[in-house]
């Protein structure tokens, strides 16, 4: 078929523009490693000069940077002073890692991916699977980073008051599970805010609970919340109030499996927390821009790790409601239904 010069040009325009946001994406890393949002944030309008100076850098590289920022929209630029500053939208953006829609850590999940691309392409001839122990450190730092905010935003004020119950028992005093719990932050956030209950997080990566158990530490909750390693099919504890699983439900190689061993944890009256990336049930339904991100992460994290371990389900981080559904029903539970939902996530309720 012929190519219509039209299309091609409308094309060459999308490529561009994604072209820019790949390349801008190294950028964003050492201005959030350095410091350099924060401080502009802080600062005001600056010169490349100033800025270097508050941030200790070298003059030309922030001229540079700062000019790369301007371009990608993620600071503005004052023609008439020569000046650099950001909006209170790119501060919280960017320069606030206490923000709801902070995404500077995400940058560090995108990083991983192309760092680990030679292991997925083998994975990809093989068929084998990519464990998430095998990927660069920067996934777990950039996961807790850029998921943290979410959480923070909604897990206390949203999505558990969402559950049947669950609030009055976590303020009178309940035992938490959070399975898969990576760093911590969801684990930690609970902990933070029902002083009477007691947590555990588990996940079956040392690095990461021991980097949980340092972050309960400095936030004061160590005595009433705890990070040990274990799996999603043999996590010790019975009669659990509340068992949760945040955005690792999809990862997991057996989840079925995982969904009979939350039932045999939960006390009678139990609940199970499961947060998903929110996803349509069918390919059309996740074709939009949030659907871009999890498919891609989806392809070079998520369906790896779940083909590395038995079954390899490999539900991906599309399931969809439906596929969810019938994966927690085949665990046994006989209630299950959407409690909440964010743009980005899809938040469930599943009982005995």
């Amino acid at each position: 078929m012929p190519v219509d010069p039209n299309k091609l040009n409308a094309f060459m325009g999308k490529m561009l523009n994604d072209l820019g946001a790949c390349a801008t994406g190294a950028a964003v890393l050492i201005g959030d490693k350095l410091g350099l949002y924060k401080t502009l944030a802080q600062a005001g309008a600056s010169t490349p000069e100033a800025l270097a100076a508050r941030t200790g850098t070298a003059p030309r590289y922030v001229k540079e940077w700062l000019a790369a920022q301007a371009a990608a929209g993620y600071v503005d630029y004052d023609a008439k002073n020569s000046t650099y500053s950001m909006t209170p939208e790119q501060q919280a953006v960017f320069a606030d890692d206490q923000s709801p829609t902070f995404v500077a850590g995400a940058f560090e999940v995108l990083a991983s991916m192309f760092k680990d691309e030679p292991k997925i392409s083998e994975a990809f001839r093989t068929g084998r699977g990519v464990g998430w122990h095998e990927h660069s450190p920067c996934l777990f730092r950039g996961t807790e980073r850029f998921f943290r905010a979410g959480y923070a935003a909604h897990l206390v004020p949203e999505w558990i008051p969402a559950l049947d119950g669950v609030k009055a028992k976590l303020e009178k005093g309940a035992t938490v599970a959070d399975v898969g719990c990576g760093h911590g932050a969801s684990t930690i956030l609970m902990a933070r805010a029902f002083p009477k209950s007691k947590f555990v997080g588990y996940d079956y990566h040392q690095p990461s609970v021991d980097r949980a158990n340092q972050s309960a530490r400095e936030a004061g909750v160590h005595e009433r919340c705890r990070f040990e390693v274990s799996s999603s099919k043999s996590f010790p504890g019975r009669d659990y109030d509340l068992i949760a699983f945040f955005d690792c439900l999809h990862d997991m190689g057996d989840p079925v499996g995982a969904a009979r061993h939350v039932l045999q944890a939960l006390a009678a009256d139990g609940t199970w927390l499961i947060v998903e990336p929110f996803a349509g049930d069918s390919v059309q339904d996740n074709l939009n821009p949030v659907g871009r991100i999890f498919y891609a992460a989806s392809t070079m994290v998520c369906v790896p790790a779940s083909l590395s371990q038995e079954v390899g389900m490999a539900l991906g981080a599309q399931a969809g409601e439906a596929r969810l559904r019938e994966v927690v029903t085949s665990g046994g539970f006989k209630r299950f239904r959407r409690a909440t939902a964010t743009p980005f996530n899809l938040v469930f309720e599943a009982r005995p």
